[in-house]
């Protein structure tokens, strides 16, 4: 006769829970790889490769992002002085954003508290100043050195 069946045992909740609250960092790590690696392969300075910026193809100023991909790609080829003349907006967010996905990930991993989900108001206008007066900026007269061109 065989021997009756022994369930098997759950893994603990805090393992469960600390798996799932990894899964969003860790989904976000893997499309930003798998982005960089397309950008990194396919050259953004090929014409026909990427779509062109709506903004500028309509009224022909540049938007905050335009050359970013542009500078992504000397990025991930080591080219920072490339990459800071397409667009240093995009070349200053890459830290920041590496830190924001590193603080998310420590407190899904269980090494901090997620006292707070948000940045201050401050930043929030601060962040979104810097963006507009950037894409002001680089359309003045005079003022090339900011053009993604």
């Amino acid at each position: 006769m065989p021997a009756p069946a022994v369930p098997e045992r759950p893994a603990p909740a805090s393992s469960r829970r600390q798996r799932g609250a990894l899964r969003g960092p860790l989904l976000w790590l893997g499309a930003a790889l798998a982005a960089t690696a397309v950008v990194a392969a396919v050259d953004p300075n090929e014409p026909g490769h990427y779509p062109t910026c709506p903004l500028l193809a309509s009224t022909g100023l540049y938007c905050p992002g335009c050359g970013t991909l542009r500078a992504l790609h000397a990025l991930a080829h080591g080219d920072v002085s490339t990459a800071l003349a397409r667009n240093p907006l995009t070349v200053l967010a890459v830290p920041v954003g590496m830190w924001l996905w590193l603080r998310w990930a420590r407190v899904g991993w269980g090494g901090a508290s997620a006292v707070r989900t948000a940045a201050p108001a401050w930043v929030q206008w601060g962040a979104a100043t810097l963006v507009v007066a950037f894409g002001i900026a680089r359309n003045l007269p005079g003022l090339t050195l900011l053009s993604p061109a």
